[in-house]
């Protein structure tokens, strides 16, 4: 019986380790790198840092806010995402992330990183 409980705690905590999650909350006029600058930098672990992934991207909060992808400081694409809505970002090897809000509102976001297939 501990045997069977521990299998299952065990295939429980590998699907857990398959993706992470991560609440933030950006101040007005506040620029935020969520991934890729290292070591204690990232605003969201992305345990699928090195590789290509998926980030997933949801507004959680009142207010319209903007993700950045830049490579090597140019930036590749930028994403508006409404209240409510959510995004899909390919993160190709050393991409970077970033969330921006404007100068009067505040953000609220849950981003998630899958591995891409």
């Amino acid at each position: 019986m501990k045997s069977l409980l521990l299998l299952f705690s065990l295939s429980v905590l590998v699907n857990y380790c398959g993706f992470a999650q991560t609440e933030l909350e950006l101040k007005a006029s506040q620029s935020m790198c969520i991934t890729g600058k290292g070591p204690g930098q990232d605003g969201a672990k992305n345990p699928f840092a090195g590789q290509n992934c998926i980030a997933i991207v949801d507004n959680i909060g009142s207010r319209t806010f903007s993700i950045r992808v830049q490579s090597n400081g140019e930036i590749v694409k930028t994403i508006p995402i409404a209240k409510g809505e959510t995004k899909k970002v390919n993160l190709l090897k050393g991409y970077e992330l970033y969330f921006d809000t404007d100068d009067n509102s505040s953000a609220k976001a849950r981003v998630n990183f899958e591995k891409m297939k």
